[in-house]
């Protein structure tokens, strides 16, 4: 039973309440145009490389056994000006290119790790977590592992340490049964109310997710709803006048943050070798985030901010 990792963060303020880690697992469901973790797209082990470390060196591909990298152009005094191209369908991940790059510009994202093993890693902080905070599984979408993710919850609540769950709830009704008796808190994505839209925009439409949510009401599970806007993907009125009503039946609802969209991510799907999906689009800004914002206050009790 085992869960692949892309990243764990340490002291992390933004994923749940008071100081938490968080645990970024691999694989989505979803392919959102905007994602800003496109290294958690794939459940698999990636080569990454980021382009602004490397300084042309060579050495990657002195030590690669299957040629993978191939450089022109350029000197390691002038690193702008050199070609790095990786030849991804030949590598074999065997991490001898990482090993080689001394200054950090290749790595691979992705290993496995069971809850048993996860835990002392999780356990470092756990005096932070003193402030009202836990741990947070996130990613990628953590029901897809949902077995290995209850025993993981499991053993944090046997030490008294909260556990939230973030998701974007395109997950099998029974995954979350699995996971919610050691759940404390679940972030939940709305990324958009209108069916058809919803696929565009992620590959698949939202009747399971807004499915799923409506169950956890009923449950009475506290949940948190994260709501990214996007520039002509899902901000328009009518989608957040469709989101007050569908929220308004939820009685368990804590709060909801809107998440501006801001496309920092683009250096990852470069890093990763991923087609860079994100709009061209600008970032919401504050008063627009207010507009939106007054919308959901009208039909909702909870707090409604936006960061």
């Amino acid at each position: 039973m085992k869960i692949p990792i892309a990243a764990i963060r340490r002291l992390t303020l933004h994923d749940g309440p008071g100081t938490r880690t968080t645990v970024f697992v691999k694989g989505c469901p979803l392919h959102c145009h905007w994602c800003h973790n496109p290294e958690c797209l794939s459940a698999r082990p990636q080569l990454l490389f980021h382009d602004n470390l490397c300084v042309g060196c060579g050495k990657c591909a002195e030590a690669c056994p299957e040629g993978c990298h191939k450089f022109s152009g350029g000197s390691g005094a002038e690193p702008t000006a050199v070609c790095h191209d990786i030849d991804r369908s030949r590598c074999r991940l065997c991490g001898k290119c990482v090993e080689a790059c001394w200054r950090g510009a290749l790595e691979i994202c992705g290993r496995d790790y069971t809850p048993e093993a996860l835990l002392p890693l999780l356990l470092r902080d756990a005096a932070f977590y003193e402030s009202g905070g836990g741990v947070t599984v996130s990613g990628g979408e953590p029901l897809l592992y949902a077995e290995a993710v209850a025993l993981l919850f499991s053993l944090l609540h046997e030490r008294g340490i909260r556990t939230a769950l973030d998701t974007c709830g395109e997950a099998s009704w029974s995954a979350f049964e699995a996971v919610l008796p050691f759940t404390d808190l679940v972030l939940f994505d709305i990324k958009g109310m209108d069916p058809e839209r919803h696929r565009e925009n992620t590959g698949r439409d939202n009747r399971r997710i807004h499915d799923n949510l409506s169950r956890l009401g009923e449950r009475g599970v506290p949940v948190e709803i994260r709501m990214p806007v996007v520039p002509g993907c899902n901000d328009g009125e009518e989608e957040f006048e469709a989101a007050a009503r569908f929220l308004a039946d939820i009685p368990s609802l804590t709060a909801v943050r809107l998440l501006p969209y801001r496309s920092l991510a683009r250096s990852k799907y470069r890093a990763a070798g991923l087609a860079d999906t994100m709009p061209d689009v600008p970032t919401p800004d504050a008063a627009f985030l207010e507009t939106r914002a007054a919308i959901l206050r009208r039909s909702l009790a909870v707090s409604v901010r936006f960061t």
